[in-house]
């Protein structure tokens, strides 16, 4: 019943995940349609505000999962001590998350 719990809360985020990521527009590549090309910046601190995010969808995923925790802890039911079990699943999903973006560095 665990795992059965798990993949629910698992394949939630990536619903959310992924509606998220196709709702949102991408971005016009204003680099390819400017007359003059601007050079790379090079990367510093003063110039991190200005630099994208990287792997947006990754911390949409978070943000979600983080949402959805946020909802199973003010619900009014225990659901048969699965909520508890949820929520460590939840943990550990948004644990994991955060580990694959420090991998990207």
């Amino acid at each position: 019943m665990k795992v059965r719990a798990l993949g629910l809360v698992v394949l939630t985020a990536l619903i959310l995940a992924m509606a998220f990521s196709a709702s949102v527009p991408a971005a016009p590549n204003t680099a390819a349609t400017s007359a003059t090309a601007v050079p790379a910046a090079t990367p510093n601190p003063t110039n991190a505000a200005a630099a994208p995010e990287g792997h947006p969808e990754i911390r949409d995923a978070i943000a979600s999962l983080r949402h959805a925790k946020e909802h199973m802890e003010h619900a009014a039911h225990d659901f048969g001590g699965h909520r508890v079990d949820a929520l460590k699943a939840t943990d550990e999903a948004i644990h994991q998350l955060e580990t694959c973006l420090k991998y990207d560095k």
